[in-house]
């Protein structure tokens, strides 16, 4: 990243954005800033730039407040005008719909899924509540946490 001279950013420039309830760096481009809402990725942030016609280079600094408020309604509406497979929570268990989560509702969503699998006592929820790996992971050699272990050699 370029180190940006305070006198070439001018007397409007923000330094940090509030967009869907997360602050936003305003000296990283917009597309890029984008990603530090919970939810939202480097394919996503771009689409959302896309679609609200913004140059995704631009610092997030130099967005004006329409600017920022054509940002905030294309990511409420984000889930309604893209296809299915780009969102991030596809036919949801309770409202069977296409919706795409984003800020805290990432953590809760998630914290609901695995609680609901433990309580039915599958695989996956009792692998999460022990806390072992989950997706048929190797156990014997790899993501060891806690003390080293080794070989001892012998005296």
């Amino acid at each position: 990243m370029t180190k940006v001279n305070e006198t070439e950013l001018g007397d409007d420039f923000s330094y940090i954005l509030r967009l869907a309830e997360s602050d936003i760096d305003g000296l990283r481009p917009i597309a890029q800033g984008l990603t530090s809402i919970n939810g939202v990725g480097q394919r996503t942030a771009v689409q959302i730039c896309r679609m609200a016609n913004i140059d995704g280079a631009k610092l997030g600094g130099h967005l004006n407040e329409e600017e920022q408020d054509r940002i905030r309604s294309t990511i409420d509406e984000y889930a309604i005008n893209v296809p299915w497979w780009l969102v991030n929570r596809q036919r949801d268990l309770q409202s069977n719909e296409d919706a795409h989560i984003i800020g805290t509702e990432v953590k809760l969503t998630r914290n609901d899924d695995v609680s609901r699998l433990a309580a039915i006592k599958t695989y996956r929820g009792i692998r999460h509540r022990s806390g072992h790996k989950v997706r048929g992971q190797r156990l014997r050699s790899n993501g060891r946490s806690g003390s080293t272990l080794g070989v001892q050699r012998k005296k």
